[in-house]
């Protein structure tokens, strides 16, 4: 059990370490489209509720994606699927079309409609398999 958050915490650290090119190469080569954009939460920390800001990027293909938006606590354990403004849909397998998008989330842990403890949460976007993920606070 404990090795699912550290190595979560890992992955995390990883991708927030830059890269450095070596001396005397160029980037020629072409970095791999992204087909979404993962924005901070608002406010942050926060309580009770939160935003969060991604968006569906165009570029070829059909124009649809899958997309899938979840909260876990520091123990990668689900905590939350957070809903769509809008149609308050839950964005679980959601098929959207490009542009930009806002889910909420109230708080609450998923299933139990109790409050979420204080703490840091990691929020994650999947969109066609490409995955995003950033941290949050909650804040009693």
């Amino acid at each position: 059990m404990y090795h699912r958050w550290a190595a979560l915490w890992l992955v995390l650290a990883l991708c927030a370490v830059p890269t450095k090119q070596a001396a005397g190469q160029s980037s020629t080569t072409q970095s791999p489209h992204k087909p979404g954009a993962l924005g901070q939460n608002f406010p942050n920390p926060f309580n009770p509720e939160t935003a969060i800001p991604f968006s569906i990027e165009c570029g070829g293909g059909s124009g649809v994606h899958t997309v899938t938006l979840r909260v876990f606590n520091v123990l990668a354990q689900l905590v939350a699927v957070p809903k769509l403004d809008g149609p308050a849909a839950p964005v679980q397998n959601l098929k959207l079309v490009c542009g930009n998008y806002v889910a909420r989330w109230d708080g609450k842990v998923l299933n139990t409609g109790r409050e979420a403890a204080s703490g840091v949460y990691i929020y994650q976007l999947i969109v066609d398999g490409d995955v995003q993920a950033k941290k949050m606070f909650v804040a009693k």
